[in-house]
């Protein structure tokens, strides 16, 4: 059973009640506008994405939430803003910082826009909200009254499941300071019925100062805000959320989901949701950070990969399996190929994973049948000029393209190119040496020349050259010569391409000018 339908599976057993009452079940993610947001925030937007798609498909009803968090606070500067304007602004509310482009509404809405397209352009659908205007319509008032009328108990709650030790003194609110803008320097300090008494102190954290006023305000209303694992169980409670998952490092023992559902049970009175920890989004190792500059955007990857490989590598998958995702290595092209055995298994109708997870990354329940060239033959036809690309995926069916097939060609080829102009490893990248053959072939053994020369002999006694026959002749060949496999391969390739590697070697002759490769062939191996 696929990991979606376990988890599915899990969750009708435990609101059974729920569903046959009719009542929708609340599905909610959410992602902090802190900057460009990386590849890596959209692992738990498709992880609670298709966990709702299922349940609408069995006619469940479900509400899938996804906030837009633009009420935390500026806390570190992203490496590709202009230090200078942006560096006054830390502390503020994402919310009442301006945008970069000075068009957007403000920071968190310019970050959003992208990342709200991303998230359409893979094919989820949540409802969006932000949190500011949850705050400001009151939402979460009640909340904040009972926060600070169980301090004492938050403190406790700390204590007891991660060992954090707050002072006697602390609140779980931080009001925005009426002089200054800054949430971050604020400490309250009283509470009383409708206001609380604050302070934004100079040195409340290391990362900015505040203003030294001293002040009366209501907290409610959008006038402040509850420390993000109060505030997380407050959302709980508020929204009413029954499913929503979190990064590994948020749900380990003592850590701040523990936190914040315990705050939820026992200072709330809500049920925490059914957790979906899910572990690392990284590449090439590293995980993901939207303030700093490692790693890939969600938009830069979400044009490099179409939706069904883009959804491939987010939920091919167990949520308990690290993703790492690697640009500039070979994990696209092997992408391309599990995607293919998947789409062989699905339209052959043989029950499985394979069959599961392809109908489950299509968004579009309409999956024509089309011939899959693969990837890695795509972006070496689209390096060689002189190739007409159509005919030579023609030649590699064996028979006549379709519509959809042409379609399928100019796809790939189109993100073939995308990716060998940003991110090909060497390894593919390929310039056909036409004009001169390569240095190196002065080089060869007695063994490579002999081999070179059975390969023109039976090149020559070919009308016409298959790729797979070509591929066995050239095993034949090396068990008759007794030739290294890496020596036989690396004069091929060395021969045409200036370099030890390339494609598979038969194919990759076959398609080559019958008269060049004869003439290339007779060269190298003199």
């Amino acid at each position: 059973m696929f990991w979606t339908d376990k988890l599915v599976g899990e969750i009708k057993e435990k609101y059974t009640e729920k569903i046959k009452a009719g009542k929708p079940l609340v599905i909610r993610d959410e992602k902090t506008m802190s900057g460009r947001v990386h590849v890596g925030s959209l692992r738990g937007v498709a992880i609670h994405g298709i966990i709702s798609e299922i349940l609408n498909k069995q006619e469940i009803a479900n509400t899938y939430l996804f906030e837009i968090n633009d009420f935390d606070l500026m806390d570190g500067l992203p490496v590709y803003l202009d230090q200078g304007k942006y560096l006054p602004y830390m502390g503020y509310l994402l919310c009442d910082i301006p945008a970069p482009n000075g068009k957007a509404k403000n920071y968190a809405e310019y970050f959003a826009e992208e990342f709200l397209g991303v998230i359409k352009q893979v094919g989820f659908n949540p409802e969006y909200y932000r949190s500011s205007e949850l705050y400001r319509a009151g939402k979460y008032n009640k909340v904040i009254k009972i926060a600070l009328e169980n301090a004492s108990k938050i403190r406790a709650i700390y204590k007891k499941v991660s060992g954090a030790e707050k002072e006697d003194d602390w609140f779980p609110l931080q009001v925005k300071c009426e002089k200054c803008g800054k949430v971050a320097t604020t400490k309250v300090i009283s509470y009383g019925e409708e206001e609380v008494e604050y302070v934004c102190k100079e040195d409340l954290v290391k990362w900015t100062k505040g203003c030294s006023y001293r002040g009366k305000i209501s907290p409610f209303d959008g006038n402040a805000k509850l420390p993000w694992k109060v505030e997380w169980a407050a959302k709980f409670k508020v929204l009413g959320v029954d499913i929503e998952g979190a990064g590994k490092d948020h749900s380990t023992r003592g850590g701040s989901r523990e936190i914040a559902e315990t705050i939820s049970r026992e200072v709330f009175g809500h049920i925490p949701p059914f957790n979906i920890p899910y572990e690392f989004f990284q590449v090439g190792g590293k995980k993901m950070s939207s303030s700093r500059g490692a790693g890939s955007s969600s938009k830069e990857i979400s044009n490099l990969l179409p939706p069904e490989i883009l959804r491939l590598l987010l939920l091919g998958k167990n949520p308990n399996k690290v993703i790492d995702f690697i640009p500039d290595g070979d994990t696209i092209p092997i992408l391309y190929d599990l995607y293919d055995k998947m789409a062989a298994e699905y339209f052959a109708k043989k029950e499985g994973d394979y069959q599961r997870i392809f109908s489950l990354i299509h968004a579009s329940e309409k999956i024509k049948e089309r011939f899959l060239p693969r990837f890695s033959q795509i972006a070496f036809l689209v390096q060689m000029p002189h190739m007409e690309i159509e005919e030579e995926v023609k030649e590699i069916k064996g028979k006549k393209l379709s519509g959809e097939d042409r379609k399928e060609i100019n796809h790939r080829a189109k993100y073939a190119k995308n990716w060998l102009t940003k991110y090909a490893p060497e390894d593919y990248r390929y310039e056909l040496q036409e004009k001169e053959i390569p240095a190196g072939t002065k080089n060869f053994s007695a063994d490579q020349k002999k081999t070179l020369q059975l390969i023109l002999q039976y090149v020559q006694s070919q009308e016409k050259l298959d790729g797979q026959l070509l591929h066995s002749k050239l095993h034949d060949i090396k068990t008759e010569i007794g030739i290294n496999p890496q020596d036989l391969f690396s004069a091929i390739y060395l021969s045409f391409l200036g370099k030890t590697s390339g494609p598979k070697a038969g194919w990759f002759l076959s398609v080559l000018d019958k008269e060049f490769l004869e003439k290339r062939l007779a060269e190298a191996s003199k």
